[in-house]
C-alpha cells in the first residue's frame, strides 16, 4: 500500500460520514487519549501527517483511546507500525501488529496484554506460534489451535480448556485421534466421533454420552450396527434403524419404543416395495421377450 493516499481517502471518507443526517455513535465519542487527556495534535509526533491529510482528529488518530480511530490511523499509515510495537497503550501495540514486519513480532509473545498476544497469534509463523500453545489466556490458545499446522497439535491435546481441545480434535491427524477418545468433555468426544476411523471408532460405541453414541451410529459400518441395536437410549436405536440391514431392521421392528419401531417398519416396507418393483419389471421384460 502506498503511504500517500489518493484523493478518495480520508477526505472522501469523512465527507461521506458528514453527509449523513445524524451523527453516529462514534461521532459522539470525545477525542481523549489513553491517559484520559484531550488529544493534542500540536504535540503529536505525527503532526506532519495531519498536514498531508493522512490522519484526522477524532477519526484516524494514533493518540485516541478509541480502537477504531487507531486502526484507521494504521490503515492509512502502515509504515508507522514498526515504531509503535512498544507503545504504552495496549490497543496501539495490538493494532500495530497487523502491519508490522513479522520478524519484529516475537518480541511481543510475552506481552502483558492478551489483546496484543491475540493479534500476533494471527501472524506468527508456525515455528514461533508453537511457543504460544501454553498461553495463560484461553482465547489466545484457541487462536493458536485454529492456526497451528496439524502436525504440531499433539502438544495441545491435554489443554485445560474444552474449546481448545475441541478445536484440536477437529484438526488433529486421524492417526492420533484415538488419544482423545476418553476426553472428559462430551463436546470434544463428539468431535472425535465425527472424524475417527475404524476400528478406533468402536472405542466410542459404549461412550457415556448419548450424542456421541448417535454419531457413532451414523458412522459405523452397517454390518456392525448390531452393537448399538440394544442401546438404552431410543434415539441411538432410531439412528441404527436409519441404516440397518434387513435382519437387524426386523429386530428393531419389535422395539419397545414406538419411534424406533416406526422407523424400522417404514424402511422394511420401502425395501419390500422396491423389491416388488424390481420383480415386476423383470417379469414384464421376460413376457415381452417371449
Amino acid at each position: 500500500m502506498n503511504a500517500r493516499l489518493d484523493t478518495a481517502s480520508i477526505a472522501a471518507k469523512r465527507q461521506r460520514r458528514e453527509s449523513r443526517a445524524a451523527m453516529d455513535a462514534e461521532d459522539r465519542i470525545p477525542a481523549i487519549d489513553w491517559q484520559e487527556q484531550p488529544v493534542d495534535c500540536a504535540s503529536c509526533n505525527y503532526k506532519a501527517l495531519l498536514e498531508e491529510g493522512r490522519c484526522e482528529l477524532a477519526y484516524a488518530c494514533i493518540n485516541d483511546r478509541y480502537a477504531r480511530r487507531i486502526d484507521r490511523f494504521f490503515r492509512f499509515n502502515p509504515e508507522t507500525s514498526n515504531d509503535n510495537l512498544a507503545h504504552p497503550y495496549f490497543e496501539v501495540r495490538s493494532l500495530a501488529c497487523k502491519n508490522a514486519d513479522v520478524f519484529r513480532l516475537p518480541a511481543l509473545i510475552d506481552d502483558p496484554d492478551e489483546t496484543v498476544r491475540l493479534s500476533i497469534a494471527m501472524r506468527l509463523p508456525q515455528r514461533l506460534l508453537q511457543r504460544m500453545k501454553d498461553d495463560e489466556y484461553r482465547e489466545v490458545r484457541i487462536r493458536v489451535a485454529a492456526r497451528l499446522d496439524p502436525e504440531y497439535l499433539p502438544g495441545m491435546i491435554r489443554d485445560v480448556d474444552y474449546h481448545v481441545r475441541a478445536l484440536v480434535a477437529r484438526r488433529l491427524p486421524l492417526a492420533l485421534l484415538a488419544t482423545m477418545v476418553n476426553d472428559r468433555d462430551e463436546q470434544v468426544r463428539c468431535e472425535v466421533a465425527e472424524r475417527i476411523d475404524m476400528p478406533a471408532l468402536l472405542m466410542l460405541v459404549a461412550d457415556r454420552t448419548l450424542e456421541v453414541r448417535r454419531i457413532v451410529a451414523r458412522r459405523l459400518p452397517v454390518g456392525l450396527l448390531d452393537r448399538l441395536a440394544g442401546d438404552v437410549e431410543w434415539l441411538v436405536r432410531w439412528e441404527v434403524a436409519q441404516r440397518a440391514g434387513p435382519a437387524l431392521l426386523a429386530r428393531l421392528a419389535e422395539d419397545e419404543d414406538e419411534e424406533v419401531r416406526s422407523a424400522a417398519r417404514s424402511r422394511l416396507a420401502e425395501a419390500a416395495a422396491a423389491a416388488a418393483g424390481v420383480s415386476h419389471d423383470s417379469h414384464g421384460k421376460e413376457q415381452n421377450h417371449g
